[in-house]
């Protein structure tokens, strides 16, 4: 039997992690179209509004349903913007370890979304759902993402070398393919203790039984 994520909102003091709706398409649209998220994930570009829907209704509860993920649209809690994505693959539910990646939004960088957010993430994967493991790639040159897996107590393991494609803007405009290293993090349940105090505890946890 395939165990798979529940349908689950975490709320933190600023921020509501809650599962992906069609109501996000045209802004998860803007942020996938970002110069840095172009540069740092593997999402088509230019990335359309019916790329968007499909990630939303069709890929994200695909990657649930088989157990594979979990994708979370990151809102904040006073004005209900989308302001990030955190998103969970390659689950093993055997050792009960999962990859997790972060995409901020350009309007929303800055304000340490991008740590509350996966910190928040983790304390639920580690504390509901009994993970072992949480695991992070960045890519050799995207000094953010590192900040980020830093702050919330990763453990740099080591380097995955020319594991990684970024992409770099041609003169002409078009996106051209560059083969650089993953650092890879990782984020054992004991690592958080005393990590993030200075940012806010996970303030709970709410079911979605009708999504998708």
């Amino acid at each position: 039997m395939t165990s798979t994520f529940p349908n689950i909102s975490i709320s933190t003091e600023r921020l509501v992690l809650r599962p992906l709706d069609e109501d996000d398409v045209r802004e998860l649209t803007e942020m996938m179209n970002d110069e840095q998220v172009a540069a740092w994930t593997h999402v088509p570009q230019p990335f359309t509004e019916e790329g968007a829907r499909g990630w939303i209704t069709s890929y994200a509860p695909a990657e649930r349903a088989a157990g594979r993920g979990l994708d979370f649209a990151v809102t904040e809690f006073l004005t209900q913007r989308l302001v990030g994505i955190v998103q969970l693959t390659k689950a093993d539910w055997r050792i009960r370890s999962v990859e997790l990646t972060y995409v901020i939004a350009p309007w929303a960088r800055g304000e340490g979304y991008a740590a509350e957010a996966a910190l928040a993430t983790a304390r639920w994967l580690f504390n509901d759902q009994k993970f072992e493991r949480v695991e992070l790639r960045t890519a050799a040159g995207n000094t953010a993402s590192q900040q980020v897996a830093q702050k919330i107590g990763c453990i740099s393991e080591g380097v995955l070398r020319n594991a990684c494609i970024a992409r770099v803007r041609a003169e002409d405009g078009t996106w051209t393919d560059l083969r650089t290293d993953f650092i890879v993090w990782s984020l054992l349940p004991e690592d958080l203790e005393g990590a993030g105090e200075q940012l806010a505890d996970t303030g709970g946890f709410t079911r979605f039984p009708d999504w998708n």
